[in-house]
Order: structure tokens, then sequence, then C-alpha cells
């Protein structure tokens, strides 16, 4: 009489394992995520995310000190930003995972790689396209892409000895989803498949020293798709975002075992593919004629990049008896909380106003270094009063009205003096060098300080 093999339910959001079925994951709280398994696929996907040979040899310890890290070059990629990304270029042997919304430009991205890296061989395996439709992608995206070798296979058990021939030095999978083992009982794109997908593809990555690129989907909420434990296997993880139907992409760094965290490359994209933005602030900084109110610009700082941009804000009379509060790209809660500070400190009356805010460009902005902007560019559309164009702003506001000092202030007053503006206000107690001799720095301390400093004339 033939057994019934042993499932496992488990969350395809988190990864929580159950014994049964539930309506909601106890771990994240996400509704109708539980998915079943058999047990033998989730051994065998525990067992390829280790670091152990494929001959069941192990592998002896290693002193710390012994271990030299010299011999572990970075791969250039040709792309200036990306190399900066992943913090000097490609790892050899890690495995990254690039995510982004369809049609935002993954793909785009991971042919011009090859395309314009000279020297590096690469295989390209695809599984959402033809040969044909990418030799039409890469005709129109240029390059030589004479070490290209494209490969259209979604088993990996056909795609792994290819690439242990071919030995290229890079190796790029589009997409992750779409590919499957025979070592899964299920179909390609469901938790199982992907997550023993990813953890063969990163034990060839570790074995052979080849660095692989994954692409993946992303779901309606904006993570990528398949389990969270898909995340914790790769190396790097990198996600586009921006508009589809804007020009503008950014790439942001959301896990980076090699690097920093904290960056992003801003890239456009144009009919020949995306174009890498060397200094954002360009397209961030005004682009309208000079007079008028409501916009202040801020002097933020993304990882390492200071990046300068433009705020928005409308104030007017609350059409409907009850003051909205909207904001793009900003915390509404910190906005409730800049708005109560100007009440309370300031003795701004605006509970019986409407306020849009806006930040330029489509950022999301989190540093709080743009509170500063934010209350100067109400004020200015409160009054009505345009604020000179050649003025930056870049400092906290505290509970209490106080301006508080911010990090790297050396850097921010450089890259606005370096842009052309004349003066920035930052907070009193602010410490940095002498600053250029171009440009004028005024210490505020508080709300009413900046009030009289900027605002005398209103």
């Amino acid at each position: 009489m033939a057994t019934k093999a042993k499932t496992l339910w488990y969350c395809s959001s988190c990864g929580n394992e159950s014994p049964k079925w539930m309506g909601r994951c106890p771990a994240c709280g996400e509704w109708n995520t539980m998915v079943e398994a058999p047990v033998e696929a989730k051994a065998s996907a525990g067992r390829g995310a280790g670091r152990g040979s494929r001959d069941g040899s192990a592998h002896k310890p290693s002193r710390l000190r012994d271990i030299d890290r010299s011999r572990e070059p970075r791969i250039s990629l040709g792309l200036t930003e990306v190399d900066r990304l992943l913090g000097g270029g490609l790892v050899p042997g890690s495995l990254v995972l690039i995510g982004g919304e369809p049609g935002i430009g993954k793909s785009t991205l991971s042919l011009q790689i090859p395309l314009h890296a000279q020297g590096l061989k690469t295989l390209y395996v695809t599984g959402e396209e033809s040969e044909r439709q990418v030799k039409m992608r890469a005709d129109r995206l240029g390059g030589s892409g004479e070490d290209c070798v494209v490969f259209c296979e979604t088993r990996l058990e056909a795609i792994l000895p290819e690439a242990e021939q071919m030995h290229p030095d890079l190796m790029i999978v589009d997409s992750v989803q779409t590919m499957f083992t025979d070592a899964v009982d299920s179909t390609a794109g469901s938790v199982s498949q992907i997550k023993e997908v990813a953890a063969q593809l990163l034990r060839f990555a570790k074995e052979s020293g080849v660095p692989v690129i994954l692409i993946g989907h992303i779901t309606k909420d904006g993570f990528i798709a398949g389990p969270k434990i898909l995340e914790h296997i790769v190396d790097v993880v990198l996600q586009f975002e921006g508009e589809t139907r804007g020009a503008y992409r950014v790439l942001r760094s959301i896990k980076n075992r090699f690097g920093s965290t904290s960056e992003l490359a801003v890239f456009e994209m144009t009919g020949t593919g995306l174009r890498e933005v060397a200094n954002p602030s360009e397209m961030l900084i005004p682009m309208h004629e000079q007079g008028l109110s409501g916009t202040a610009v801020s002097v933020t700082l993304d990882g390492t990049r200071p990046l300068l941009f433009e705020v928005q804000a409308l104030v007017s009379s609350a059409a409907y008896g009850t003051a909205q509060r909207s904001a793009t790209g900003f915390d509404t809660r910190r906005l409730n909380m800049l708005l109560a500070v100007l009440e309370k400190r300031a003795g701004f009356h605006l509970n019986a106003k409407d306020v849009f805010l806006n930040m330029a460009g489509g950022l999301k902005v989190g540093d709080p270094a743009c509170d500063l902007a934010v209350v100067c560019a109400v004020l200015s559309s409160n009054f009505d009063y345009a604020l000179p164009s050649d003025v930056c702003f870049t400092g906290e506001v505290g509970l209490s009205g106080e301006i508080r000092p911010v990090s790297q202030t050396d850097r921010r007053i450089a890259e606005a003096a370096r842009l052309g503006f004349k003066q920035i206000f930052v907070s009193s107690f602010s410490s940095f060098d002498t600053p250029p001799a171009s440009i004028r720095v005024v210490k505020v301390a508080d709300i009413p300080g900046l009030v009289r400093a900027l605002f005398r004339k209103a």
C-alpha cells in the first residue's frame, strides 16, 4: 500500500513553516500565502544552500588571519554607476538579485552589461525570450556582444553543465521565476522551485567562482516575488524603482555583503537603452522660471552621494471645511509634525488650510535633513513669497522648534557650491570646515530665527 508523501505548509512571503494550512501567516501576518510542498523538496533546498562540495567532501576550516583576500579582484561591468553601487565591481562567486516591476528595465540593464563590458565572457540564460528577441534588443542597445553567449533554456539540469563546460566570467539568468529543477516536483515559479533553483545557483557560484546575476519579478506590494528566504540566500539585492511612464530609473542597493546598502544609481531610459546619470542633481534642481512661491531646494545625502532636489508645497484655504494633508515622496506623519511645530513654536495657524507637498523628480525621501526645506517651502507658499533661486537648505527640525545639525555637512556644502548655489542655511550647532569662497553659510538656531533671516521682506 502506497504511503502518502509527507508535506509541510510554509508562507510564500516570509518562509515560515507550519504543519497545517492557515489562512493567515502567524509570522508576517499576510493572508492566503501558505503553500504546500513535499518535505523532500524542502530538505533538498536546505542542503543546496550550503557551502559544501557536490561530492560530499567537507572544506577544512581556516584561520581568519591566514585568509588572503588580495586574490579576490573586483570585476568591472562596464557601467560606472553599477560598479559603484556594488562597492567597486562584482565579486567573483557572488550571487546578485535584481528586482523590479515589469517594464522597468531589468532585462535591458542585464543585456547592456555584456554588450558594453569589453572582454567579459558572459553566458546569458533567458527563459522569457527567444534568441531572436534577444538579438533584436541587442541591436537596439548597441555594443559588440562578441563575448556574449545566449542560451534559451529553463531546466537547471541543462544550464549548469553548459555553464561548467563554458566557465564564463559572468552568468546572467533572466528570470529566476522561469527556471525549474527536476529535484522538485512542482511547476516553475512556485516557492519550492525558486528556493531550490536559487540554492543550486548559489552552490555553482561559490564552487566555480563565476558570479551569477538573477533577474526577479516583484509582487503588487513592491517586494521581490517568491519566499523571503530568496533574499537571504543571495549576496546582493538591487531593486529598480521609478515610474515606467517616466524617463528616469533608480537602482537602489537593498542588501550588499560586499559594500554599502545606502547607495543608489540613477539611469535615464532612452531609445538605445539605459543611460547613466552621473550627477542626479541636474534633473532634480529647479527647472522653471524664477519667482515662483512654494519651492525650496534641499541638500540630502543618499549613502555617500549628496543630492540637491526641489521641494514643492502648496498651501491654500480648506475647500471642504476639513484641512487636507497630502505628501508625495515624503512621510505624511512627519509633515503633520512639522506643521504642528510651525503652529506651536512659531505662531503660524495652518490648521484651517490645505497643505500639499511633493518631492520633485519622483524621489522618496527619508533623510531628516530635508525638514528645513519642507518648512521653508510651506512658509513660502503661505506668504506667497518666492525664495531666491540660489539658496538651499539642510537641517532637521525638532519638536521644540530647534534646527538640529545633520551628518556630513561639509559634503553637502561643497556639493551646493559646486552646483552654483550662493547661500545655504544650516543649523547653528553644525560643525564643518571652512566652506568654499563661492557660497555663504547662514546658521540658524530655530524656526523663529529662520523666519527672521529668510522672510523679513515678506
